[in-house]
């Protein structure tokens, strides 16, 4: 992981004289009307006689200002800055000019400025970023999660390239200053535990990190071993984990301020390799399994960043985890599994182990009584054949389903609604326990591992689950702010619902 550039407030009107060292300057541009040249967006004041030219030597260089397209302008001594770099906007947002809904604003400003970063990342040492005039904490969070690198496995190259070290923004609210950078740096808190390979990232060594980033955040940490998972019941966990060396743990985190307004228990899925078991998956693509623990990596990193804000909200993590091996003690297709609280489980297909070590924690979650429960996780493969690779199916009670669907799509991670239908449930019967974890179809296989967790869920409390098997992990080419490898999907997402639970109950 690279390090965190620092961030410095210019004031709303910046001129000049804030370019006179730094290495480029960030616009932001949108296409011009009827095919003319693009558009700067924002205040041109710090740009100086450039403003005027700058439309045409876009244009020059073959830019449009379509979203995420980058223009590198060099300007010739006419500003301190040597390049400026015009980074494409897309259509205002509501103007769909025939090509689908374009995305808010704040979108917009976060996918540009990622766009931008990971240009200059390796280039620059600092920025002016006018793209802060727009939207001042999405151009932050798409800035410092645009400039992510993660390099602990890479050999150091003779000449290190620059890493972005200050960035200059256009604005003056501290408040947004401070509560984005902290959102940025959970998110790439979340993208190192899913970036790091699974022979380093293993349960114990799992446990033990999200303990020492809990701890520094003042979040108080409990571990449950494979002794005490056996002494308290936790049947799912151990069944999963059984055939791996390494074995499973169960982590609990719990941060509590003075005052909340309301409980949240959050549950992350922590399968730190998932292998499929002795259903075992297709070598092809097999190493992407590495992601399989995000849903946790998301559930930590968000706990520790409500103790970083001061959320008046008490958040209780319940976090999982195994890794999905095939040996002589691992469980097998026709096993039932006692699970946290009592409910049986006949296993029909051990890849669908996921399901099997979230029924435990939100069991176990559930105990405390919470106002709310999100749980989250890299659930199915048929999130990915419903909804693509980048929009999370949100599925659970409506009223708080729809809550949580909104926030992930104003916090840049998207979500969809998604229903949970009653008569999917008998697909889930088995013939010698109470439920079986997969159904004899493909057919509704995401809203089918809803229905299975909902059986988990107490009576009465309010519940989501998010599942994220594709955006959590970025198999392409990077865009925007989004590397490949480790998104950080959805710490964004439950920060925003933490803060509105905290605000409004």
């Amino acid at each position: 992981m690279s390090s965190t550039p620092d961030l410095e407030l210019l004031g709303p009107d910046p001129g000049t004289d804030a370019l006179a060292d730094v290495d480029a300057v960030v616009v932001g541009v949108r296409p011009g009307t009827d095919g003319g040249d693009p558009v700067v967006a924002g205040p041109t004041s710090a740009l100086g006689d450039l403003a005027g030219e700058l439309p045409g030597l876009v244009a020059l260089l073959g830019g449009t200002g379509k979203a995420e397209e980058v223009t590198r302008v060099p300007t010739r001594g006419s500003i301190g800055a040597p390049l400026v770099v015009a980074v494409g906007l897309g259509a205002e947002p509501g103007d769909t000019g025939g090509a689908g809904e374009t995305p808010d604003l704040a979108e917009q400003v976060r996918r540009a400025a990622g766009a931008a970063a990971r240009t200059l990342h390796g280039h620059a040492a600092s920025i002016v970023t006018t793209l802060s005039a727009l939207d001042l904490a999405a151009a932050i969070e798409g800035t410092l999660l645009g400039d992510y690198a993660f390099t602990d496995y890479k050999k150091a190259p003779e000449t290190a390239p620059t890493e972005l070290a200050i960035v200059g923004l256009v604005g003056n609210d501290d408040a947004s200053v401070t509560r984005a950078a902290a959102v940025a740096k959970a998110v790439r808190h979340a993208r190192d535990f899913v970036n790091t390979p699974p022979n380093d990232l293993y349960p114990d060594a799992f446990a033990q990190r999200a303990r020492a980033l809990a701890e520094a955040a003042g979040v108080s940490v409990e571990i449950l071993d494979e002794s005490a998972l056996a002494e308290h019941g936790y049947g799912g966990v151990l069944g999963v984990g059984g055939g791996s060396s390494r074995p499973p743990r169960l982590v609990r985190l719990t941060y509590s301020p003075a005052n909340p307004r309301k409980k949240v228990a959050l549950v992350g899925k922590g399968i730190t390799f998932d292998t499929g078991g002795i259903s075992i998956k297709p070598a092809a693509n097999m190493d992407h399994m590495t992601s399989d623990m995000s849903g946790a990596a998301g559930v930590v990193a968000a706990t520790c960043l409500a103790a970083d804000l001061g959320l008046d909200v008490e958040v209780v993590a319940t976090v999982p985890m195994a890794e999905n091996m095939p040996s002589g003690t691992a469980y097998r297709p026709g096993d039932v599994l006692t699970m946290y609280g009592g409910t049986t489980v006949e296993v029909l297909n051990t890849d669908a182990e996921g399901r099997l070590v979230l029924g435990d924690a939100i069991a176990r979650a559930c105990e405390d009584s919470p106002d709310y429960l999100l749980e989250t996780s890299t659930l199915t493969g048929a999130q990915l054949v419903a909804l693509g690779s980048r929009t999370p199916g949100v599925m659970g009670t409506d009223e708080f389903r729809d809550r949580v669907a909104a926030h992930a799509v104003a916090a840049g991670d998207g979500g969809w609604a998604m229903p949970l239908p009653d008569e999917l449930r008998s697909d889930l019967d088995s013939r010698v326990a109470d439920l079986a974890n997969v159904t004899n179809h493909r057919f509704g296989g995401m809203l089918v591992g809803g229905i299975f967790l909902r059986e988990f869920v107490a009576d009465g409390v309010p519940w989501v689950h998010l599942d994220i098997a594709g955006p959590a992990f970025n198999t392409g080419g990077p865009h925007g702010y989004t590397p490949k490898g480790g998104t950080g999907v959805p710490v964004r997402t439950i920060a925003a619902v933490l803060d509105d639970i905290a605000r409004n109950g």
